[in-house]
């Protein structure tokens, strides 16, 4: 290790403390900010490590809040709270046919627009939804918890279903086609093996019926007519594009962010969502976090660990397949739930960029770091902003020991699952 690499772990360790805790609600972006400015004054980083860093996270920053603010213009038309109720009218007052379909709906969100998505936007038409039809407390549990794990653990198909995942994709320039042609196996054994073992957790309390009285008709709830309508040829468009522009490596960014500015550029004809608040309320403050976080892990990394990383890996791809395989998903996973998934596959990347052929190694990093945060409350954004939203609504709570519960029972076999169907179709 280098001189500077005891000074440069605790700079990380402490943004990450005040990234997790938030003390006063202090912004992500500000912590990750203060910790790069240390880490520059200290010179663990240079000046000229900003543009280097800034062409590795630019990419994945934008397209994020691209896609979320196309989310939230979806929102706002009842896009979502449409299906969600569509799909409590197709349970037909059956609890196990409504849970599939909610986890099914989780899944299908998390692939389009993020895991983000999913936790912003999903958890709390859920929440509403299962009490408009007489599922509360505790009964509402298997329910809530079932959507904020498949938001993370179905995560993987596209580059753009996780900021993780555009991250990784940029870094070793993968297309988006490319990789959906990796990934998409893998996430159907990720969504089928957490719909089976959810399932058995909690078998014993989606069983019985619910009231479908209490239910509006859908239609009610579309406030923007036109921006519900573009909403299904917008998201087939996009994928289209993204997949387009695979052939030519056009960064995603470069489709996300004009369709984000069409799409709100669309509420200005019925005056129905408020365009202004949508950009304000975006995730702003990922931008700041990402640049901010990636310098230090970045300085962190040439003071020692990205080298240590690298032996580590070098060990283990040493051992053949599947164990390889294996046993780096399951070092990624473990990474990620202990210091957050975006400093874990950053300083993932660091370290398989060192090595000869890291083809699958990228992929293993990305599913250990899409599902590895599950094990613990701090393991990705979308965990901590799922719990936030939870705690606001009072009278659902998931503690800590409920929510590594489920990660080890659950999460850890949707890992095996996964990593095994990488091996085998990657």
């Amino acid at each position: 290790m280098k001189p500077l690499f005891l000074p440069a772990l605790a700079i990380f360790l402490a943004t990450l403390f005040l990234v997790t805790v938030r003390p006063k609600n202090l912004p992500i972006g500000y912590s990750a900010t203060a910790g790069a400015i240390l880490c520059l004054l200290l010179g663990i980083t240079k000046p000229s490590d900003i543009l280097l860093v800034w062409s590795i996270v630019w990419n994945a920053t934008f397209t994020f809040v691209a896609i979320v603010m196309v989310s939230l213009v979806f929102d706002e038309a009842g896009f979502f709270e449409y299906l969600a109720i569509k799909i409590a009218k197709i349970a037909g007052g059956n609890r196990l046919r409504l849970f599939i379909l909610i986890i099914l709906m989780g899944a299908g969100v998390s692939a389009v627009f993020a895991n983000d998505g999913t936790a912003l936007i999903i958890t709390p038409i859920i929440y509403t939804l299962l009490k408009r039809v007489g599922i509360t407390g505790r009964q509402a549990l298997p329910f809530i918890v079932s959507v904020g794990f498949i938001a993370d653990s179905a995560s993987l198909p596209l580059v753009v279903s996780n900021l993780v995942n555009i991250v990784a994709s940029s870094y070793f320039g993968i297309s988006f086609l490319g990789y959906a042609q990796v990934m998409i196996p893998p996430d159907l054994a990720a969504i089928t093996s957490s719909l089976i073992l959810l399932w058995s957790y909690y078998r014993r309390s989606v069983t019985g019926r619910f009231s479908t009285h209490t239910l509006v008709d859908p239609a009610n709830v579309i406030r923007d007519p036109l921006i519900f309508k573009a909403a299904t040829p917008s998201i087939i468009m996009l994928i289209l594009a993204y997949s387009l522009g695979g052939f030519y490596g056009v960064p995603v960014a470069y489709v996300a962010v004009p369709t984000a500015v069409i799409v709100l550029g669309l509420t200005k004809l019925n005056k129905k969502i408020n365009a202004l608040r949508i950009i304000r309320t975006a995730p702003w403050q990922i931008v700041v976090f990402s640049l901010g976080m990636y310098l230090i892990v970045f300085g962190l990394g040439r003071e020692g660990l990205t080298q240590l990383l690298s032996t580590v890996l070098g060990w283990v791809s040493s051992l053949g397949q599947p164990l390889s395989t294996l046993l780096s998903g399951f070092f990624f996973a473990l990474l990620a739930a202990s210091m957050n998934n975006m400093p874990s596959v950053m300083l993932g990347n660091l370290a398989i960029s060192r090595l000869g052929d890291p083809t699958w190694l990228v992929y293993a990093n990305v599913v250990g770091n899409d599902i590895g945060p599950k094990f613990t409350p701090i393991g990705s954004l979308a965990t901590l902003l799922w719990l936030y939203m939870l705690d606001r609504k009072g009278d659902i709570r998931v503690t800590v020991y409920e929510y590594m519960k489920v990660g080890v029972l659950i999460a850890l076999p949707v890992l095996f699952f996964t990593l095994i169907t990488l091996w085998v179709t990657g």
